[in-house]
Formats: structure tokens, sequence, C-alpha cells
């Protein structure tokens, strides 16, 4: 079985820059996008961006909240049915 990642020391690298350089022309985007694309991407004020971080604060409480009492729950109903469910097997 033959590695396909073999060195060949006839390969030359700067061969291979120098026709690359000739290929690859750096491309400019056109004006049209760029001016569209810094209108749509605007900077919340500080007062958005503050109200934004409390609504993540209650959203993660309640989050955490619910999966606490998902939590609680299947610990009870493993505790059931391991102390309920095995005595009849």
């Amino acid at each position: 079985m033959s590695n396909s990642k073999t060195f060949d020391p006839d390969f030359d690298l700067t061969t291979l820059e120098s026709h690359l350089a000739g290929t690859l022309k750096p491309v400019s985007t056109p004006s049209v996008v760029t001016h569209r694309l810094k209108r749509r991407i605007r900077l919340p004020q500080r007062s958005e961006i503050v109200t934004r971080f409390n609504n993540w604060r209650s959203l993660i409480i309640a989050l955490s909240g619910t999966l606490s009492g998902l939590l609680l729950i299947i610990t009870v109903a493993r505790a059931l049915y391991h102390l309920v469910g095995r005595k009849g097997s």
C-alpha cells in the first residue's frame, strides 16, 4: 500500500507559486454591494445592547428553571421505577 502524500523532489514550489501569482488576480467588490451592506449593517445603541442582555438573562433563568424541573421529574420517575417496578420482576 503506497502513501498518496509522498514528496516528489522534482516538484518545484517556486514554479507553482509563480504560476498561481499569474492566474490569481485580486478582485474588488462592486461599490454597490459594499454600500448596500453598510446600510444593512447597523450598530445598535448602547441602551439597545443593555436591553438585549437583560432579556437574555431572564431567558437563561427561565430555561435553567425549566431544565431543573425536568431533571427533578426524571429523577423522581426513575426512583419510583426502581422502587416499584423491580418488585414484579
